[in-house]
């Protein structure tokens, strides 16, 4: 009798796939093998993936660098669960034979709805407002209308296309940029498409919704914090390090910047004592945009579909 395939969730830290009906359906495919904790070191995250066939990659923190995935034969498949596969090392994965799957489609509703949210809150000083109200004072701060603003959108999939939808619903302009931009696209979303320096001069608030790669990298850095509008508002529900971290904290403490939402971060969790949590117009979110119960099953039933086509020998959503 041959041995079972082995399936391994490597730190469900926080909990995301424990408890989930979903993984019954694993049943059929292999042994599931469940951990609650994240890995302290890469020995310990080595020793937990080494007999796995499949890995549910349920929180990006995990990182599986080359070097990593290197000592791992037996590994065939990774699941993410979400949009990003920068915690792993596409370029290694592909020279190992190792197939990358995400989940494109089932999250970008949960996610964009965040980001509205947070420039909601940024925009009416919630952060503010209830920091000051529980030390006993109470303030008079312009809050920000929104309606008639415009709303820059950089980077057009999924969640950028809905996001800028909800603009559109509130009465905003949209502008978009993104690295392939087409008419036929931007006629499809309602958006106009403007190079990336006259999205950030011309809007009141910039949203960001690109993947995370080399090019995306700072993308938003302290020369295109500069260039936007005196008291406009960033909202970041994409990855931490598509902006530099160091600039927009000396841009919202200057008062250039009006407000900041934030679901990601360069380093996560955040340190104690970041420079981030002590910016009065800061809004900061612990990277939960789709951390509803609606959200995480959506993500649980992405993963194990992803898991089970594979096993099908069909293998689907393949990031290379």
């Amino acid at each position: 009798m041959s041995e079972r395939p082995l399936i391994v969730i490597p730190g469900d830290d926080p909990p995301q796939c424990q408890g989930s009906p979903e993984l019954d359906r694993l049943e059929a495919h292999g042994d599931v093998r469940l951990y609650d904790n994240r890995p302290a070191n890469d020995e310990e995250k080595i020793e937990r993936a080494r007999d796995a066939t499949a890995l549910i990659n349920s929180r990006s923190v995990v990182k599986w660098p080359g070097d990593v995935l290197r000592q791992l034969p037996k590994l065939k498949m990774i699941t993410v669960c979400g949009i990003g596969t920068d915690s792993v090392d596409l370029g290694v994965a592909r020279e190992m034979g190792i197939v990358v799957s995400n989940i494109p489609h089932k999250t970008p509703p949960f996610v964009a709805e965040h980001a509205f949210g947070l420039m909601f809150a940024a925009a009416k000083r919630a952060a503010f407002q209830t920091a000051a109200m529980r030390a006993g004072r109470w303030e008079k701060v312009d809050n920000v209308f929104l309606q008639g603003k415009t709303l820059g959108v950089v980077g057009t999939g999924n969640v950028g296309a809905e996001m800028a939808r909800l603009g559109r619903a509130l009465g905003m302009d949209v502008l978009a940029w993104t690295f392939n931009p087409s008419a036929e696209r931007g006629d499809k979303l309602g958006v106009r498409y403007v190079p990336l320096d006259d999205l950030l001069r011309g809007s009141d608030v910039v949203s960001l919704h690109v993947k995370l790669t080399d090019d995306s990298h700072h993308l938003i850095g302290r020369r295109e914090l500069e260039l936007m509008k005196e008291g406009a508002l960033l909202v970041n529900a994409a990855r931490g390090e598509v902006v530099d971290t160091a600039a927009l904290v000396d841009g919202l403490n200057s008062g250039h910047l009006g407000g900041a939402g934030l679901d990601v971060y360069e380093d996560e969790p955040l340190p104690e004592g970041h420079p981030l949590a002590r910016c009065e117009h800061a809004v900061l979110t612990p990277h939960v945009a789709d951390m509803t119960p609606e959200g995480l099953e959506a993500l649980n039933e992405g993963v194990v579909d992803n898991v089970v086509a594979f096993f099908e020998g069909r293998p689907q959503n393949v990031r290379t």
